[in-house]
């Protein structure tokens, strides 16, 4: 299997590398962003873009792909509906309409958040522009769309938060963790569930597009299982 992952500099984005890159059946991994991981591996490429809004000088290399795992995003605070769009659904779906033209055997799979508004006319900015995307996605030519709804997210094996205000949250919250565990169990996914949940879906599927927590939490757990049993074997 070969996957794009866009934003693996990011939080999420870090799970999501480190899963792939440890995953028996993916055989390429190749990161987009506008800047490198600083990851050394054998089955590790990058492709460093000023402009991602503009893929035509990497189209070439985006070819031949089972999946791409869309981890780009930014927060809302502070940012008008429409800088916020620009940033979220435009650059978003110009990628996808890109990639689903060069891959229409892909299975795309983008990380949104609880609490998205698929109506696109509550009145959390955020969510209706997150509900604007993800519908628009699902009117792409891919293989298959899976929306990611994460809401508490644990980051794990050091992974931070590029985002200033979310990484000190984040380090305030560390001796709270286990507690936290145990009171939203499967409400809480780990940066490792996700990327878990991504490849899970890419190969096997899911019985609905848009994953809330609880959702991921099981796939990732079926995925961690099946890893155990192919180590085994």
């Amino acid at each position: 299997m070969k996957v794009l992952i866009y934003g693996a500099t990011g939080m999420v984005g870090q799970g999501v590398l480190r899963e792939c890159l440890r995953a028996s059946d993916v055989e390429l991994v190749q990161t987009v962003g506008r800047r490198e991981t600083g990851i050394q591996h054998p089955k590790l490429r990058e492709k460093v873009l000023a402009d991602l809004a503009d893929s035509r000088t990497i189209e070439p290399d985006l070819t031949g792909f089972d999946a791409c795992y869309f981890c780009l995003g930014v927060s809302s605070v502070g940012m008008s509906e429409a800088d916020y769009t620009r940033v979220t659904y435009d650059l978003t779906i110009g990628i996808a309409t890109t990639l689903a033209r060069l891959n229409p055997q892909m299975t795309f799979v983008y990380v949104s958040g609880a609490g998205t508004d698929s109506s696109e006319r509550g009145r959390t900015m955020w969510a209706r522009v997150k509900g604007r995307t993800e519908n628009a996605l699902q009117r792409l030519p891919f293989r298959a769309v899976y929306l990611f709804r994460p809401g508490a997210i644990e980051p794990l094996d050091g992974i931070r938060s590029k985002t200033r205000m979310y990484h000190m949250l984040y380090l305030m919250m560390k001796p709270l963790w286990p507690l936290l565990r145990v009171v939203l169990g499967d409400r809480l996914v780990t940066t490792a569930d996700i990327g878990q949940a991504m490849l899970a879906v890419t190969t096997h599927g899911a019985p609905k597009a848009a994953l809330e927590p609880r959702d991921l939490h099981a796939i990732a757990a079926i995925e961690a299982r099946r890893g155990a049993i192919a180590d085994a074997a």
